[in-house]
């Protein structure tokens, strides 16, 4: 099985500092093959994008991999 490196290719870099670190992130997610829809839901989360790329890169899918990392429910539960 041969893994694709994580690194960017340049469409996900502009010149200058970034002004959206949300775009850019989802951006980077589109270009690793996540679906769009998935892309900009992952990227306004608090998800270790490193450890979303790393699975990708191993193989697995990003419905998974988002699924594997998403952050847990942090609503209180009622007694």
């Amino acid at each position: 099985m041969t893994t694709r490196p994580h690194h960017t290719t340049g469409a996900c870099r502009a010149p200058g500092p970034p002004v959206d670190v949300v775009a850019w992130r989802a951006c980077r997610l589109r270009e690793a093959g996540f679906p769009p829809d998935l892309a900009d839901e992952v990227a306004a989360q608090r998800t270790d994008l490193h450890a979303l790329l790393q699975l990708v890169d191993a193989g697995c899918p990003p419905r998974l991999a988002a699924r594997i990392l998403s952050p847990l429910d942090t609503t209180p539960r009622s007694r």
